[in-house]
């Protein structure tokens, strides 16, 4: 996520600036062989243009909005689950049974807390393991796959010293780490050990049958937060909206400099010059609206417009440890370059 109120003009060309290479070119070749050879039949009529650009903006605006639902959504529940990891460590840390002492079932807690954050790493980890229509995931797409590879792998080099202190945060005993191994799904199973250790609480009378429901509720909130990420995770913007929003913006950069041509040479003879600058800018706009759209579509790609997991994580394990009074608190993410992740 970028945490800055603009973008800086070299932001903006790392991410949109190699369009201007083939804008360029287009519009370049059709004004040269205009001027040079005289083919007054690649002048087209004006009108048509502006038809053909107000649907496409009409259909990458459905486009973007529909996309940034899913990155609002996203961040939406990992809201929820900060608010319930918060409420599961108050609970654990102060629900008592009548007939339980203080100390009751203190390492247990403890160990439920510690496997809690362990899930919350394990979960951020499965969501960004890439899925074939995300673009670190592309093959042949004139290099950007290449190029999102290389700009998530140094994203995240950028923060190697934290994932590596993370990491060597023992969360987890040697023998669950082991145990994990065999699980598909290894978040799912984190859960699912914390269900029996809350009922094994409520077995020794550390809690009583109304404090260990409560509990349980928390622990299926994490289910269900789970499982709208892996919904949107697993579930690819409709490729038909995806594709023919890419389509239209095509045809209406293949046919806009053929539009300008008659209007421009209207300003002299060298006025169809301007048919390059001005169609290379409008081209950017339409170019540039569509790849937000686009790399809004997956939240969870680890590149840097997506939603910040390690510093959520980070964030909700400095207030669960500080729940349960631990004094070994590691510090927040803070942003490299302006970006968390």
């Amino acid at each position: 996520m970028i945490v800055k109120k603009t973008l800086s003009l070299k932001s903006i060309f790392e991410f949109t600036g190699y369009h201007f290479l083939w804008l360029t070119g287009w519009m370049s070749l059709v004004t040269t062989v205009y001027y040079f050879f005289s083919w007054s039949i690649l002048a087209l009529p004006w009108l048509p243009l502006p038809l053909i650009g107000t649907a496409v903006v009409f259909y990458i605006g459905f486009k973007n909005n529909q996309s940034y639902d899913r990155l609002w959504e996203a961040r939406k529940i990992w809201s929820e689950i900060t608010n319930s990891s918060r409420m599961l460590a108050t609970m654990i840390t102060n629900y008592r049974s009548g007939e339980s002492s203080e100390a009751d079932g203190e390492l247990i807690r403890k160990q439920i807390v510690f496997r809690h954050i362990a899930y919350l790493y394990q979960l951020r980890e499965q969501l960004l393991e890439p899925t074939v229509w995300e673009h670190v995931s592309m093959k042949s797409s004139w290099g950007t796959g290449f190029y999102n590879r290389q700009r998530r792998a140094k994203l995240t080099s950028s923060f190697q010293e934290e994932l590596e202190a993370i990491a060597g945060r023992k969360y987890l005993s040697v023998e669950e780490k082991i145990d994990l191994q065999g699980y598909k799904n290894k978040a799912v199973q984190l859960l699912n050990i914390q269900t029996r250790m809350i009922q094994q609480l409520y077995k020794n009378n550390a809690l009583n049958m109304l404090q260990q429901m409560e509990v349980q509720a928390a622990i299926r909130n994490f289910y269900d937060s789970q499982g709208k990420m892996e919904r949107i995770k697993q579930s690819p913007f409709p490729r038909e909206y995806a594709t023919f929003s890419f389509i239209f913006v095509c045809v209406f950069i293949f046919f806009l400099p053929f539009g300008l041509l008659g209007e421009f040479e209207r300003l002299g003879a060298f006025g169809i010059w301007l048919t390059i600058p001005v169609g290379v800018i409008i081209g950017w706009i339409f170019v540039a609206m569509e790849m937000i759209s686009d790399y809004c579509e997956n939240p969870f790609e680890g590149l840097r417009n997506d939603t910040p997991m390690l510093s959520i994580c980070r964030e909700i394990e400095i207030n669960m440890l500080q729940t349960i009074g631990e004094n070994d608190i590691p510090d927040l993410i803070k942003p490299k370059s302006h970006v968390l992740i």
